[in-house]
């Protein structure tokens, strides 16, 4: 993609946001397109899968707070039409030139590790005549996914595997762009630079290469699979590894596994979302496990030991005599798995659980209680704020 492709697109008009957008929002316009989208869900669909990859690259520059005020910057500065063939600036009040910011320093501020505008625009305008930078194959896109586990498989740990479709090297070129045998070969016009540069009064300026459309290098004889990119559409399988105590909405990161570079860049990388389903049983309080005991009113009296679960089987817990309805008796080293070894506490609350029915016997004996109650001066009520 030219520089000039890239600062025409309008990524907030693909997710359907307005450019004021929160993150959160671009987040939840993304995977709703995401799923309507995506080439499972529309097989053998070709307009579907070009909206999925645009929607998938307005993503990826929006999501990134770094990228987004770049592209936001970017498109502020070259609304006026200031980009072009011609390589002039925007024309300002009275006919003069604009000339109080330096795009230099704003392109050359990108990262060149993560493939981002530095690298599309690090080249275009080149300052005092120097020498241009080397233009480098772009780096693939990141992509995200998303995967739903059991409350128990995401406290343990577990492996899943992930099925994606998006770009990948080719595997008869093996990314290069070139027919099995052949290579690129360097640009004669940019040297490889990518750039050509040429001056105009007292500026000099750095547009791409016509010849090699800013690769710097050309494919003479490209392969017929890919058609010279260097990649293909694909799905293929992950197993993907969910560590021991993942949380709801964290994400894991896979490095190289995103979206193949053109002609053999380097890959982007892989964001799973992690979605943990609710469990009858257990809560969760960071690393601990909670759960509601039901108990009886004789139980909490007369003390007993009741069998609870845990994620590696089953515990029991001493409920001692005269235990208050709602206390809370902690298990300790029997909840979530902590990242640096250990685990927390299962929180075990008891729960008083009422009969909905009584026999004569027991109407009686519960009768006989509360009269003993009274005798011995016992009062639920003493105390309380409201007596």
């Amino acid at each position: 993609m030219s520089q000039r492709e890239w600062i025409e697109k309008d990524f907030y008009k693909e997710l359907g946001v307005s450019s004021d957008a929160s993150t959160e929002e671009i987040k939840k316009a993304y995977r709703k397109l995401a799923r309507d989208l995506h080439p499972d869900a529309n097989p053998g669909d070709a307009k579907a899968e070009e909206r999925f990859k645009a929607v998938s690259e307005a993503h990826t520059v929006l999501s990134d707070p770094a990228k987004r005020a770049e592209y936001d910057e970017t498109r502020r500065l070259f609304a006026g039409g200031g980009y072009g063939r011609g390589g002039g600036f925007t024309p300002g009040a009275g006919g003069g030139f604009t000339q109080g910011f330096d795009l230099g320093d704003i392109f050359g501020q990108a990262g060149a590790a993560d493939g981002g505008l530095g690298d599309l625009f690090g080249g275009l305008f080149n300052r005092g005549g120097g020498g241009t930078r080397t233009s480098r194959p772009r780096r693939g896109a990141d992509v995200e996914a998303e995967t739903t586990l059991g409350f128990r498989e995401a406290a343990r740990g577990v492996t899943v595997p992930l099925s994606l479709t998006s770009p990948a090297p080719c595997t008869t070129c093996h990314g290069s762009g070139a027919k099995p045998g052949t290579s690129p070969r360097v640009c004669p016009i940019c040297n490889g630079s990518g750039v050509v540069s040429r001056n105009q009064g007292a500026f000099g300026f750095s547009e791409p290469c016509d010849e090699c459309r800013g690769s710097g290098s050309i494919i003479d004889d490209p392969c017929v699979d890919c058609r010279g990119s260097g990649i293909q559409n694909r799905t293929r399988t992950l197993n993907v590894r969910i560590p021991p105590g993942i949380a709801d909405g964290q994400r894991i990161r896979l490095a190289g596994q995103g979206e193949a570079g053109l002609r053999g860049a380097p890959s982007g990388d892989l964001y799973v979302t992690v979605r943990v389903s609710q469990d009858k049983v257990f809560g969760r309080a960071g690393d601990d496990l909670t759960l509601v005991l039901p108990v009886s009113y004789s139980e909490l009296v007369l003390g007993t030991t009741v069998s609870v679960p845990t994620l590696e089987g089953r515990v029991g817990v001493k409920v001692p005599p005269g235990t208050a309805d709602g206390r809370t008796l902690r298990v300790r080293g029997r909840g979530v798995p902590k990242r640096g070894g250990g685990a927390g506490d299962l929180l075990v609350t008891v729960k008083v659980a009422v009969p909905p029915k009584l026999d004569d016997d027991a109407v009686a004996a519960l009768r006989a209680l509360q009269e003993a109650e009274k005798t011995s001066g016992f009062d639920p009520r003493a105390g309380w704020a409201g007596a």
